[in-house]
């Protein structure tokens, strides 16, 4: 599957180019080219399915051109290694928990996809992939977290001084290895602005 730029439909890339440009060389964000459907036979067998299982089969709709399915499978299974929850509170009201994860951020969901993505491109190369984080707390941990690790990548996490809770702060600022945590002493919009500069220099 390709993927097009928001500011101009005609401009696609690949998963993998889009995975690791981010934004589009026209600033526009990246689309899949079609949205894959899901048949009647599947959406009635949801409620049977393991959680993993359901992530594995809508991956496979949109990735399997690019990643085959047994390592698409491995991809998933490490990175979604926990459950989502759906909690009845009443006859009609149910609510979706996405806080399972090891930094209890819903973001634990896409950091750990795309960690585990970015990993398996960078298998076939020697060249080292470093990443530059702003935050001012849940998306530092589950960076942190997530990239943890992973080969060929290194994370570098940039967080206002005391402007972070102390459990998120000890998330990211005590793994170690591939993690490396910076305390700016300022706001994280600052620290939004080292990170923007870094990328331009």
């Amino acid at each position: 599957m390709r993927y097009y730029s928001t500011q101009n439909s005609t401009n696609k890339t690949s998963l993998k180019n889009a995975l690791f440009k981010g934004l589009a060389q026209d600033k526009g964000l990246y689309m899949p080219e079609y949205i894959p459907t899901f048949d009647d036979k599947f959406i009635a067998s949801l409620a049977e399915r393991p959680f993993q299982e359901i992530c594995f089969h809508i991956a496979s709709l949109f990735l399997s051109d690019d990643i085959d399915k047994h390592n698409l499978r491995k991809i998933v299974e490490t990175s979604i290694n926990f459950n989502a929850p759906l909690v009845k509170l009443n006859k009609n009201t149910h609510i979706l928990e996405l806080w399972h994860g090891p930094t209890l951020a819903f973001k634990d969901f896409g950091a750990r996809f795309m960690a585990q993505l970015m990993g398996y491109f960078l298998e076939d190369t020697s060249k080292p992939l470093h990443i530059l984080v702003a935050t001012s707390g849940d998306t530092g941990s589950a960076i942190a977290n997530s990239f943890l690790d992973v080969e060929g990548i290194k994370v570098f996490i940039l967080f206002p001084k005391n402007r972070v809770s102390k459990i998120q702060e000890q998330q990211f600022t005590t793994l170690g290895k591939n993690i490396t945590a910076f305390e700016v002493d300022g706001s994280f919009d600052d620290c939004q602005q080292l990170v923007k500069t870094a990328f331009l220099d």
